[in-house]
């Protein structure tokens, strides 16, 4: 296949999308976050009471991010609809 024709194939990545970092408790969360926010993350929530951290950054940060002490995963961040109560479908 031409070269052209591959890349017009290729599907386009959103220069920015919404993350969810897991954290381990071995360094404070506020430290991770700060490292994270170094790395090219931009921090939206810090959930200390779930160890996560929540915002956004673009798909060639996340090697990055992942590197960051006390980071245990960074994962695609996907909205969930359950719909309106008493729906009679929940998922």
């Amino acid at each position: 296949m031409p070269k052209k024709k591959q890349q017009k194939q290729r599907k386009k990545l959103p220069k920015s999308r919404n993350w969810v970092v897991t954290t381990s408790a071995d360094r404070p969360i506020k430290d991770i976050a700060k490292d994270l926010e170094d790395a090219g993350f931009s921090v939206g929530n810090v959930n200390d009471e779930i160890q996560s951290i929540t915002g956004a950054a673009g798909h060639e940060s996340v090697k990055k991010l992942r590197k960051v002490s006390g980071v245990v995963d960074v994962s695609p961040d996907t909205a969930i609809d359950i719909g309106p109560p008493d729906s009679p479908k929940t998922w």
